[in-house]
């Protein structure tokens, strides 16, 4: 699958992967700090923004998106950066192919299977419910939506993934019948018997339960040098929250300095 993809900077290759209903723009202002001492590349994962739709929506095809593309663009040892779905991704992309991969950093998100969480398909469900015959305005979207996901800032985060189909009519980016028919794979956790020995970060929210101290044995089994770092007072959106001690950690690992900006929306 070929993924749509934005391109910032020259230098050592790294590569960012979105979240869950996330697109590439999420990450363009880290992108684009990062792009200082780094080629960054930022896809839109399958079923996401402007990447292509399928039905098969699962770790292992996101996995082999993610090698065609390093392929493609004739990628050598990027770091991969991977934000809860989308360290799902890199995790299992670098397991699989470790002799590719210079550096890990996984944002807020354990190895570990998740049990399935009411906020998502809460996002589903009002995202589906959207009739785009009778709503053709952002404001109009906004209003329908503002009871089902009572949360300001999810919902602008959802509202990213509009688009204008036509002159007249709004639509969804998100392949939502493939990401509802496979979310059981998107909480699944990382299976297999191989052990990555590099340089791994794990960076966790300290407001998020996504990664808690009892991940710290399964993190360890699968990664055995990583490192794992609290960023107090972020939720599971680090990048929104806290972007300067974001970056500060990035620097730290990565030994090239990234200087946050503003940061939009998650």
């Amino acid at each position: 699958m070929k993924l749509f993809f934005r391109h910032f900077g020259e230098g050592p290759p790294l590569i960012i992967l979105h979240g869950i209903f996330g697109i590439s723009d999420n990450w363009v202002t880290i992108g684009k700090r990062l792009a200082e001492k780094f080629s960054v590349y930022i896809p839109d994962l399958r079923n996401h923004g402007q990447s292509p739709h399928s039905p098969t929506f699962n770790y292992a095809a996101m996995a082999d998106d993610l090698l065609e593309f390093i392929e493609d663009h004739k990628i050598e040892k990027p770091v991969i950066i991977g934000h809860s779905m989308g360290g799902k991704v890199a995790m299992t992309f670098t397991l699989e192919h470790q002799e590719m991969v210079e550096k890990l950093i996984v944002v807020d998100i354990s190895p570990r299977r998740y049990p399935g969480r009411n906020v998502h398909f809460d996002m589903i469900g009002a995202m589906m419910e959207v009739d785009f015959e009778h709503i053709h305005t952002r404001e109009e979207v906004e209003k329908f939506l503002t009871e089902r996901i009572p949360d300001q800032r999810i919902r602008l985060f959802v509202m990213k993934n509009l688009y204008r189909k036509t002159r007249h009519t709004l639509d969804w980016r998100l392949n939502l019948q493939a990401i509802s028919s496979n979310m059981d794979y998107v909480f699944e956790g990382i299976d297999t018997n191989e052990v990555y020995k590099g340089a791994v970060l794990f960076i966790r929210g300290g407001k998020s339960d996504y990664i808690t101290g009892t991940d710290t044995e399964l993190i360890r089994n699968f990664f055995p040098s990583a490192m794992i770092q609290t960023i107090e007072g972020a939720s599971h959106w680090v990048h929104a929250d806290a972007p300067e001690e974001l970056c500060r950690l990035f620097s730290g690992f990565l030994g090239k300095t990234c200087t946050a900006g503003e940061i939009e929306t998650v």
